[in-house]
């Protein structure tokens, strides 16, 4: 039986399920994806880019990630609405709910984007495209936004069908329509070619995914090496994975914050370290994992990088040893330039609970792990600010538990908003 693997894209996500819950909660009777508008962080605390713009946005070139005053230079009257990442959940929850009806086998890209696997329902739903019309106009119906279905044989060019002309479109780009459809196309739009890959296949005259696919595979991996390799069979239209209802266990886990103001002196920055230890830490605790490796990233107000990394002599998912340890690290690599941005980052994540004990080390672990979990209790049950560290008692500057989706991206004080 040949396969059917669909790919679902929410239009414009973030600023259609905005658009929807103004339209059909608060009254509102402006539509923000009929105009030129945009869901953006706050400029103030240095969030100031574009997170998603309608479709009439787009004709003044406005781009997803670039700064809000570039899109209102572009854009004068550009309507702008603050993130309601809390709703966006909420809103992509209930769209994987819808799709699960169809098929046990649905993979979560990402907050918007699925992968269904539809093979062996024509009994149940009628033609490939019959079921994806059916989809995409029960989304619409029920949870009133609109998403384009790609339909094809494999997920890679379920993705690629998807891309096609937006919004509230079905494509099939099934393997036979490769030539006709996905071919012709730049290379720039084939999944897995960024700029610098784009820039490389530019100089080596190929421009398009017809030529890339036509290449010989040995030419790209010399210039290329594996992704050479990867990006011909996806020219091809060659895919061979599965969609995965289950995701794959993480391979590390981190977070990471841009503050609000230069940190210009070491306790300030430790306690940014701080706040980011409890939220990375409580999240491996969360999934019953420990890791092996920490690592401190700094962003200097230049915009310059640098990341260090140290070993730990146990797997760990205590919060003061994660702390301390991304402290030691912090210690050995900042230069005194003043921070922007901080983050902590961690891997070899394990399962493995017990620990090797060290005749000289003196720390009661076993302690520690009772504290975190307590802790953890307390604020699951009572809410994340029920219960903090001391030493953020007395500062607004640092968020206790930083990191992630910050918290005025959370969830929008609606009372404080024109709704129009």
């Amino acid at each position: 039986m040949d396969k059917v693997i669909f790919h679902i894209d929410v239009n414009s996500a973030f600023l259609s399920w905005e658009a929807v819950y103004r339209l059909h909660h608060l009254g509102g009777k402006l539509d923000l994806r009929e105009i030129p508008s945009a869901v953006c962080g706050d400029t103030e605390k240095r969030h100031g880019i574009i997170l998603a713009k309608s479709i009439p946005a787009k004709k003044y070139n406005i781009k997803t990630g670039e700064a809000v005053w570039e899109a209102v230079r572009k854009c004068p009257d550009l309507t702008m609405v603050p993130p309601n990442y809390n709703l966006y959940q909420k809103s992509s929850e209930a769209f994987l709910h819808l799709l699960k009806q169809y098929s046990p086998s649905v993979e979560q890209y990402s907050i918007d984007e699925a992968f269904v696997d539809m093979t062996g329902t024509n009994s149940l739903f009628g033609t490939p495209t019959e079921a994806a019309e059916d989809m995409k106009e029960r989304i619409y119906k029920e949870l009133g936004f609109t998403v384009n279905i790609g339909v094809s044989n494999n997920k890679i060019l379920a993705k690629m069908a998807s891309d096609f002309k937006k919004p509230h479109r079905v494509h099939t780009l099934w393997k036979s329509e490769i030539q006709t459809k996905m071919w012709p196309l730049p290379v720039s739009e084939l999944f897995f070619v960024g700029r610098a890959t784009f820039a490389k296949l530019h100089n080596l005259g190929i421009k398009t995914i017809g030529e890339l696919a036509q290449t010989d595979p040995s030419i790209l991996k010399n210039h290329f090496g594996k992704h050479g390799e990867v990006i011909w069979s996806f020219a091809n239209g060659i895919d061979f994975s599965a969609v995965e209802p289950d995701p794959p266990p993480n391979k590390g886990y981190g977070n990471s914050t841009t503050i609000s103001f230069d940190v210009t002196d070491s306790n300030t920055a430790k306690l940014v370290l701080l706040s980011l230890a409890e939220t990375v830490s409580a999240r491996l605790r969360e999934d019953g994992v420990k890791i092996g490796v920490v690592s401190v990233g700094i962003k200097n107000y230049n915009f310059e990088y640098c990341g260090h990394q140290k070993t730990l002599g146990a797997p760990t998912d205590i919060t003061k040893e994660i702390f301390e340890t991304s402290c030691q690290i912090f210690d050995e690599m900042w230069d005194n330039v003043p921070i922007r941005h901080l983050g902590i980052h961690t891997s070899r994540v394990t399962s493995e609970t017990n620990r090797q004990l060290n005749l000289f080390d003196k720390t009661d672990y076993e302690k520690l792990e009772r504290l975190d979990k307590a802790i953890d209790e307390i604020r699951k049950r009572f809410g994340t600010d029920s219960i903090k560290r001391a030493s953020f008692v007395q500062t607004k500057a640092v968020d206790h538990m930083s990191g992630g989706v910050s918290r005025e991206k959370r969830t929008v004080n609606y009372s404080n908003e024109i709704i129009i």
